[in-house]
């Protein structure tokens, strides 16, 4: 679309960011109402457009600025922090906390996926500890990488803290082995699980012990299949209620919530082979078994993109659903929204499967609203990934590959219907009309070899998407209007009109298409509609018509609900 002269957008996404082409067009005013819209949507912290002069003897162009908005680059000052009063943790019992088990599945990310296991795991297990401590490069690197931040932040002597650290993680590992060798540690193999709750009825350290209990019993499991199978069949073993149940339901539910929020687990879980789109699928799936069967059973062509949980999940997906573990599933319902408003793809290289597989999720997750989520957190979330849809990253990927503009006008006027959010149904219907508003649009549309019947009922198609998709403003109403312009002129240069009532074909079935075309049934909305229906006039005048309608009452009576619909009879 870039021509000898033409105006391209660009856009900074935060005050931070570098400059990136958001889109080109040949109109100033369309360019100057996008930049506006831009800014008074938020959609970027700043916007500029330039006028793009091509040199023909260099073949270069030359840029003047044309407009900027938004604010100027923030002077960025260090906001002064007040020292804590001594570092974050000081003894051992502080890293068993749920915010500190976080920072150390993040501290230790790489080593714990080396192993398999999670940061409530490494804190329960004589094995894992001993194995941490041996690794002495493992344990000086996430000493540093706590020490260094806090020391930078607070202002406290890094060595001091380094230190501290260090006897922090000595103390930890000594508390762990000890108390592995003093038998704290009761294998569920050996002694049943109901009756180790019961002994531990009154003891202080009661959360200890049987946190390293039901680790004892994931020893030399690889694999979260595994692991969530072995987990379960714990719980099949759990007391039935009251107190010595939670007591062993509790450390359970702590370790799906970690290891289900790695997303290094869910690929052994769900299946290598799924991408991340499918994953989460599966995931709600597994979260919500009783609304998503309900959706694909109304709707099986979902069967198809959420693909089915078996084994342990399908086990667990039991218990989620009659309201067990609950923190694992708003976990994992967060964590789908969470990856729903990052910038990653669902499927990567495949533009159109990764708008397939958000219709699915959204219509799972919609279904499953009020118990795992707010409506509201949904919506919110689809908003939000709706204005990575519209990027020119992925418009340009989901066009590509198109055969024609027409296919490529009907591909983008899909990918309005399916985007949501006020600011993106308008960035779509800005794509949408650059694409129908061009010359080479309507070149192509007016020369096309196919029929002019059919162009003109692939454009009414066209329209009728944007009405459906809630495509509203000035860009959703000039591609309507150049739709009907353009059917307008395919229809004067074909003639197509008076050849139809010129046809050897019998005169209802003429009338018929006449009165199709004149009620915009099948042609866009525009100048057509009134010239097909002058055409139906004259043809109604005919007294060969007459007669043949007379001698068919039959088909006088079909007729009459068309012709009242274009206001040709009462």
């Amino acid at each position: 679309m870039a021509g000898p002269i033409h105006y391209e957008i660009y856009v900074r996404k935060h005050a931070n960011a570098e400059w990136s082409l958001l889109m080109a067009h040949e109109d100033r005013r369309h360019s100057i109402d996008t930049a506006e819209e831009i800014i008074r949507d938020k959609i970027a912290a700043a916007v500029k457009v330039t006028k793009e002069i091509l040199d023909p003897v260099t073949m270069e162009f030359s840029s003047i600025s044309v407009l900027r908005l938004g604010a100027p680059d923030p002077v960025r000052k260090k906001a002064k922090t007040e020292a804590p009063a001594g570092p974050a943790c000081r003894s051992p019992a502080e890293l068993y906390t749920v915010h500190a088990r976080e920072n150390l599945g993040h501290i230790l990310e790489d080593w714990l996926r080396r192993q398999g296991v999670t940061a409530f795991e490494l804190l329960h297990s004589p094995v894992l500890a001993e194995r941490l401590d041996a690794a002495g490069v493992e344990v000086q690197h996430a000493i540093q990488k706590v020490a260094v931040p806090e020391a930078q932040a607070t202002g406290q002597d890094l060595h001091g803290l380094l230190r501290l650290y260090q006897k922090l993680s000595d103390q930890t590992v000594e508390q762990i082995v000890k108390a592995g060798q003093r038998g704290d540690f009761v294998d569920p193999a050996i002694v049943p699980l109901a009756q180790i709750a019961e002994n531990l009825q009154g003891d202080a350290d009661r959360a200890f012990k049987m946190g390293g209990t039901i680790v004892h019993a994931l020893n030399g499991l690889r694999g979260s299949r595994a692991r969530l199978s072995a987990l379960l069949d714990l719980c099949d073993q759990a007391p039935q209620e009251g107190t010595n149940r939670a007591m062993v339901m509790v450390p359970v539910e702590q370790i799906l919530c970690e290891m289900l929020a790695s997303s290094w687990n869910l690929p052994d879980l769900f299946g290598p082979s799924l991408d991340q789109g499918s994953t989460l699928a599966a995931v709600v799936r597994m979260v919500a078994p009783n609304e998503v069967a309900a959706i694909v059973a109304h709707d099986p062509r979902l069967a198809v993109m959420v693909p089915p949980v078996d084994g342990p999940g399908a086990r667990l997906g039991e218990r989620l659903a009659v309201g067990e573990f609950p923190l694992v599933a708003s976990a994992l319902a967060k964590m789908v929204l969470r990856e729903l408003t990052s910038p990653r793809r669902l499927r990567p290289g495949d533009a159109e499967g990764e708008i397939n597989i958000l219709r699915a999720l959204a219509m799972s997750l919609t279904a499953a609203a009020g118990r795992l989520l707010t409506l509201e957190e949904v919506q919110n979330a689809f908003i939000e990934r709706s204005r990575l849809l519209v990027t020119a990253d992925f418009v340009a990927a989901y066009v590509r590959g198109s055969s024609s503009v027409l296919e490529e006008a009907e591909r983008l006027a899909r990918l309005s219907d399916n985007v949501t959010g006020g600011s993106s149904k308008r960035a779509a219907a800005r794509w949408l009309e650059a694409c129908v508003s061009s010359l080479r649009f309507e070149a192509e549309l007016c020369t096309n070899t196919i029929p002019p019947l059919h162009r003109l009922m692939a454009l009414r198609r066209l329209q009728r998407t944007i009405e459906g998709a809630g495509l509203v403003g000035k860009s959703a109403e000039n591609t309507t209007e150049a739709l009907g312009r353009i059917g307008t002129k395919i229809a004067e240069e074909s003639r197509v009109l008076s050849q139809i009532g010129k046809a050897s074909a019998p005169v209802q079935q003429r009338l018929t298409v006449l009165l199709r075309l004149a009620s915009a049934d099948t042609a866009p909305v525009g100048k057509v509609n009134e010239m097909a229906r002058s055409e139906a006039m004259r043809l109604m005048r005919l007294p060969e018509t007459r007669q043949s309608l007379q001698a068919a009452p039959e088909a006088l009576a079909t007729l009459i609900p068309m012709l009242k619909s274009v206001g040709m009879a009462s």
